[in-house]
């Protein structure tokens, strides 16, 4: 991915967070600023509990340690960025919350998953 393309993920994250802060009752993130550091924070907390404890145990990992990790996550995002206020219950919402907009936000875009398509074919 390019670097414009992760400052657009990074972007898109901000937004999510800002409506599931407007969603979810005890979780609230300051403004678009807050939401932005907190997308960062959360991917770089992501990255190190993946780190630590492998594919399964991260945020982005199916499944119900998939969640809790990302629940966790949330919450201890909320003492490194200011302007977010969170409580567990908040946090546990917020990725179930995060969790169902991820079903419908693709990873990738629609030109690199033909891509890859296309390359898939080949191989056949």
């Amino acid at each position: 991915m390019s670097f414009l393309g992760h400052v657009v993920r990074f972007i898109v994250s901000a937004i999510v967070l800002m409506v599931v802060g407007w969603i979810v009752p005890q979780f609230s993130v300051g403004g678009f600023w807050s939401a932005l550091l907190l997308a960062l924070v959360i991917a770089a907390l992501g990255w190190i509990v993946e780190g630590i404890f492998g594919k399964r145990v991260t945020p982005f990992g199916r499944g119900i340690v998939g969640f809790i990790a990302s629940a966790a996550v949330i919450w201890v995002a909320q003492f490194i960025v200011g302007g977010v206020s969170v409580t567990w219950l908040g946090a546990i919402l917020a990725a179930l919350v995060i969790g169902i907009i991820d079903l419908f936000i693709p990873v990738s875009t629609p030109y690199e998953a033909g891509r890859s398509d296309y390359r898939d074919r080949d191989r056949d």
